[in-house]
């Protein structure tokens, strides 16, 4: 089980591990339908929780751990998200099932966003959640390089009951651990300029991907402005505001967050791998 993994009712997740340019990256997946593969925040992902889970009663759920987060390796020679997303693009590609729904929640949004800019014909479909990525004209992105694990985790949920749900009233040395090499890889990837890139904004106007924007109405790491310009500049994007909920919407309030996605992958075109194999 992974540092702060609570054990959650539902199909049970099968572990892999696939090497990517010499990078063993490791992965998690359970469920059957349309695939959707979920990357995780900046502080890792605290497992199989209950929104992959709920996700995977008619979908088939993948769940990465990022090039350097968890138990995947550390690419040594990656300096910015858009290598993270480089990598995935190859293991996207080893699966073999055709363009995929990807769901990216803060820092996963942002390599999500650079990988549909890069590689927009293997997605199908993308859901940004909390994203980081674009720089604020107005507010700022939460610098938790500046504060403690604890207090950085914790900004992401309005709710401290939903905080500790995933990782408990007393921290344990295995989740310290966890996010202190959450946070190097971080540190590796996004410093200066700090959580943002600057090709984003004349790119995303040119992404043919449907796309739907989650956004918690009390967001304090990253300013909901991010989110209403992501958007603005992709074309006919959705932008739904998911209420009493903070920056970690996929842990806070998985229930709402799995509705939005639900009804965004009905109402997108089906693949024409399938259309041919009817």
């Amino acid at each position: 089980m992974t540092p702060g993994e609570r054990t959650v009712e539902g199909p049970a997740p099968v572990a892999h591990s696939t090497d990517v340019a010499g990078c063993a990256l490791s992965s998690r997946d359970a469920g059957a339908g349309p695939l959707a593969v979920v990357l995780h925040h900046s502080f890792g992902s605290p497992g199989w929780t209950s929104f992959p889970n709920l996700l995977a009663a008619d979908h088939r759920v993948l769940l990465p751990d990022l090039p350097g987060f968890g138990a995947s390796e550390v690419p040594k020679w990656a300096r910015h998200p858009r290598d993270l997303a480089l990598l995935l693009g190859v293991w996207l590609d080893r699966l073999g099932r055709g363009p995929v729904t990807v769901i990216g929640c803060g820092f996963g949004g942002w390599v999500a966003a650079e990988l549909a800019t890069m590689s927009p014909a293997r997605l199908r479909g993308l859901v940004l959640v909390g994203a980081a990525g674009l720089l604020p004209e107005r507010g700022r992105i939460l610098d938790q390089m500046l504060t403690s694990h604890s207090v950085y985790v914790r900004s992401a949920f309005l709710a401290p009951d939903a905080y500790e749900h995933h990782y408990g009233t007393e921290l344990t040395d295995e989740v310290l651990m966890q996010w202190a090499v959450a946070r190097e890889m971080t540190t590796r990837v996004t410093w200066k300029p700090y959580m943002y890139d600057r090709r984003l904004d004349p790119l995303l106007p040119e992404l043919n991907v449907p796309t739907l924007v989650v956004w918690g109405t009390d967001d304090n790491v990253v300013p909901r402005e991010c989110g209403e310009r992501y958007a603005r500049l992709i074309p006919d994007a959705r932008f739904e505001l998911v209420d009493r909920c903070g920056h970690a919407v996929d842990l806070e309030r998985p229930e709402a967050l799995v509705q939005l996605v639900r009804r965004f992958v009905a109402a997108l075109p089906v693949p024409f791998e399938q259309v041919r194999s009817a």
